[in-house]
């Protein structure tokens, strides 16, 4: 049975947060809001939660292309390789925002990441997202929680994402309605921008 927390994106409350963080670090899985859809994540550096994500979505780990949801921009150098001042000229117009960047995946990623040529950076305009991987101390592997509704692509309802994932993760937040819009993927790993799918994020950031 997950454990329904409700915060505020305004001012989450630093005890709740700290649960929803102890409950990472142990391996869990937890639905949390972003400026976009609600995604499901765990901590990067735990294997098994990783595991658990991949058996859920019905993909090999070492084929799975998640994103990494970072506080700001201040450690990316931790997971990509050095990139060029108008690549990050881009990063710094769009982030925080609605957007998912390919960069090319640096030699210190996490070990379940070493094989990865490219990872997908993503700083949510969300308090709550950034307040627990500041909190962590490193990003959470991220993917969306798509519906199986033929008209409605995402659950932006809390409680009824509660419903459906309940036997499934160890933490479902509610941090108000979630959008039905997915993140703009943008990549930059070759340097020229390419967009490879069009959602909430404006593309004049380019």
């Amino acid at each position: 049975m997950a454990e329904f927390i409700k915060l505020y994106n305004d001012n989450p409350d630093p005890r709740k947060i700290a649960r929803i963080v102890n409950v990472l670090r142990k391996g869990g899985l937890i639905i949390y809001p972003t400026d976009t859809v609600y995604g499901l994540g765990c901590d990067i550096t735990n294997s098994r939660a990783l595991e658990k994500i991949a058996r859920i979505k019905g993909v090999k780990l070492a084929k799975a292309n998640w994103s990494f949801i970072c506080p700001d921009l201040s450690n990316l150098s931790d997971y990509i390789k050095q990139i060029d001042t108008s690549t990050f000229k881009i990063l710094k117009r769009a982030l925080p925002g609605p957007y998912t960047f390919i960069l090319p995946g640096s030699n210190n990623l996490p070990k379940d990441f070493k094989k990865k040529k490219t990872v997908g950076i993503r700083v949510p305009d969300n308090t709550i997202a950034k307040t627990i991987v500041t909190e962590l101390g490193n990003p959470i592997v991220s993917t969306s929680i798509r519906d199986d509704d033929d008209i409605l692509e995402y659950t932006t309802d809390p409680e009824l994402i509660l419903e459906k994932w309940n036997n499934l993760v160890d933490i479902v937040i509610d941090g108000g309605y979630g959008d039905n819009i997915a993140s703009t993927i943008i990549d930059l790993s070759e340097g020229e921008p390419v967009v490879i799918r069009e959602g909430k994020g404006n593309l004049d950031i380019l």
